[in-house]
């Protein structure tokens, strides 16, 4: 049988490979919800600024560092420039990465950072004093550090009596780890306004200085406030 040829049988065959469909976990979105987000890539990183279908999202992002070869190439080109040499971002997705990345240029050149640095427990005492003196149950307070000692927060995270019963290391290192310190000051208060630590509190200490070092958060400090505060640290109470 003779087989009649055309002109379509001398073309090239171009497959079309589409974008593979990762589970719903691997995704940038996903992974950033449980691993925050400098665990992606910054291809990752731009499909999730541009949002829309993975699929998508995963071929604009691909497109635009193809076109534009990084994030500086991105951040020079304008709405229009990038809404015309990539298609399907359009010029409300171009909008909202402009923004994005301006926002990153501003997080840059902002002043340096003025948050409160404790050096010193006179500098926490001075912090939390006016706060937890006169309080008329007991709480209990933690101040959280970064790696350079400035105050990330104050979480209070207990109210009724510290005692080794009653305490739970997951709730004294809960909101520091959500956070991301480096350290902790734990404070609590004694409403008969005496700061004296009791035997109590040097039990709590140690367990919780043990607890911070494997969890990789220092703890710093044990303030107890009452009239005036005392430091479990300076008076070397619960701490090696």
């Amino acid at each position: 049988m003779n087989k009649k040829y055309t002109n379509i049988d001398q073309l090239s065959l171009v497959v079309y490979d589409p974008p593979i469909d990762l589970p719903e976990q691997d995704r940038p979105g996903a992974r950033i919800l449980r691993e925050g987000a400098a665990s992606c890539s910054t291809f990752e990183l731009l499909q999730v600024v541009i949002g829309g279908s993975p699929a998508d999202a995963e071929r604009i992002a691909r497109q635009l560092l193809s076109e534009c070869k990084d994030l500086m190439g991105i951040m020079h080109k304008s709405v229009v420039e990038l809404s015309a040499i990539t298609l399907g971002l359009g010029l409300k997705k171009s909008l909202h990465l402009k923004a994005c990345m301006e926002l990153g240029r501003r997080m840059i050149a902002q002043p340096p950072d003025t948050r409160l640095q404790i050096r010193t427990p006179a500098d926490a005492g001075a912090l939390l004093l006016p706060q937890m003196m006169g309080l008329e149950q007991e709480e209990v307070w933690t101040l959280m550090l970064d790696a350079r000692s400035r105050v990330i927060g104050l979480a209070k995270i207990y109210k009724g009596n510290l005692s080794s019963a009653t305490m739970r290391v997951c709730e004294v290192f809960r909101e520091a780890i959500r956070h991301n310190a480096a350290s902790i000051i734990l404070a609590h208060n004694h409403p008969s306004t005496d700061p004296t630590p009791s035997s109590d509190d040097v039990f709590v200490t140690k367990e919780l200085s043990k607890a911070g070092r494997l969890l990789d958060v220092e703890l710093v400090d044990h303030l107890v406030i009452g009239h005036t505060y005392v430091s479990m640290k300076e008076r070397g109470l619960g701490f090696e």
